[in-house]
């Protein structure tokens, strides 16, 4: 499907919020017969305590498992008989679920999310089933070089904000974790004055509001959850961490703490990422056409291009409290990690002392320009875009992303680069591989 519009327009965007708290955005797209659904909720890792780290993602794979009116078989196949997909996702600041079908079934997704908020089973027997799956779903991961070395890095960045948990959870906690703990989070924070209800496609606002009343004005509202505003203390030092495995390819990360979507600098730095290491976009759903623009990177040109790296790639996330920006390096066989080491932060000093040119900068805006149009190419991208900026960072930010970006100065970026990638506030990961 061809691009639907670079961002909706806010005027196209309906806002209504029912008696109980449910926020509901409607974004009619007539262009084809299509209706994407998606619920999202305001919890995620960063919710979550020790001792119960992963609960969150627990709790939505439970609710994929069956409901009190509609029996897990029937749950599975529901969506997919009607000729479309659904899926669900849980990271730091949200868990969201979806549904994309023909517009004649927007009735039965409505009906699947009002009975997953409301009526929820967690049968202990589907608990404990989901208990190996996830700790397989982990080891797995730990099986990933790059992953693991992500876990370590986010880890060691962080010492008391819960953004250092892995979204999955650490294994003891997952071994240890019973039904009263997963059941008492989902009643918590399954609510619908925690959620936003996001339908984009061929639809009439009228007829859609009807529906959703229908199907979520009994559902009671709740006690909102306070969310933990945690404040990461100052990193005073670089810190360093090394995974050795068993492996065959070594693999470098580089880590920064770095500000919340909100923040002043979160657009400068975005901007110095694509300059970096191509732009990315900020759509942690897509799966964008063709590869990240890189051919003209400074770090690629640097280190792939100059055959010590056979990837590099850079990660900044828009979060809803200060998170990382990393950069990721898989070394070319034969090259030691300290070569590598050096060669990256010899490349990043070079940058914060020399800054960015105005082509750089000018080059960096228009890639992201593009791929905002990328992340809107169907109904399921916008609506995830509308839900996730809504839920994650707030209903206004989405309207202003672009222009936000065109704002950008090289200036600007030379000067985020000079103070935000500091040796003091990096953290160094290194997977060692062993024989």
């Amino acid at each position: 499907m061809p691009a639907i519009a670079a961002l909706p327009a806010p005027a196209s965007v309906h806002q209504r919020t029912l008696d109980n708290g449910l926020r509901v955005l409607v974004h009619p797209v007539h262009t084809a017969p299509l209706v994407s659904v998606w619920c999202w909720y305001g919890v995620g890792s960063r919710d979550e305590v020790p001792g119960r780290t992963g609960v969150s993602h627990w709790v939505e794979h439970m609710n994929f498992k069956g409901t009190i009116n509609i029996p897990r078989d029937d749950m599975k196949g529901m969506v997919e008989r009607l000729g479309g997909m659904w899926n669900g996702y849980t990271w730091i600041d949200q868990t969201t679920y979806l549904e994309t079908a023909g517009r004649d079934a927007l009735d039965q997704m409505l009906y699947l999310e009002a009975e997953r908020m409301a009526n929820g089973l967690y049968a202990p027997a589907d608990i404990e089933s989901e208990r190996t799956v996830i700790i397989s779903e982990l080891q797995g991961g730990e099986n990933d070089p790059e992953q693991l070395l992500d876990t370590e890095v986010t880890a060691t960045a962080f010492r008391s904000h819960p953004y250092r948990h892995p979204t999955i959870g650490w294994l003891e906690d997952l071994q240890r974790m019973r039904r009263d703990d997963l059941y008492q989070h989902y009643r918590q924070y399954y609510i619908p004055n925690n959620a936003t209800l996001v339908i984009v496609g061929d639809v009439e606002l009228d007829e859609v509001m009807r529906r959703v009343e229908q199907r979520f004005s009994a559902i009671p509202s709740g006690i909102k959850p306070a969310r933990a505003a945690t404040h990461e203390p100052p990193q005073m030092g670089e810190r360093r961490v090394v995974v050795e495995r068993p492996g065959t390819t070594a693999y470098l990360k580089v880590a920064w703490h770095a500000p919340e979507a909100t923040h002043p600098d979160f657009f400068p730095m975005l901007v110095l990422d694509a300059a970096l290491t191509g732009a990315k976009g900020v759509n942690l759903w897509a799966s964008f056409p063709g590869l990240v623009p890189q051919r003209k990177a400074r770090l690629y040109t640097a280190l792939v291009e100059g055959g010590l790296a056979s990837s590099v790639s850079g990660a900044l996330l828009p979060t809803s409290q200060p998170f990382l920006y990393s950069l990721s390096l898989t070394a070319i066989e034969g090259v030691r990690l300290p070569d590598l080491e050096s060669a990256l932060l010899e490349a990043v000093e070079r940058l914060r002392t020399q800054g960015v040119s105005e082509a750089e900068t000018v080059r960096a805006r228009k890639q992201l320009r593009a791929r905002l149009v990328f992340e809107n190419d169907s109904v399921t991208n916008v609506a995830h875009q509308l839900g996730y900026f809504d839920t994650v960072v707030g209903p206004e930010f989405l309207a202003g992303l672009q222009a936000g970006i065109d704002r950008v100065t090289a200036e600007q970026v030379s000067d985020v680069a000079r103070r935000r990638l500091s040796r003091k506030t990096r953290t160094v990961g290194w997977f060692q591989p062993q024989e």
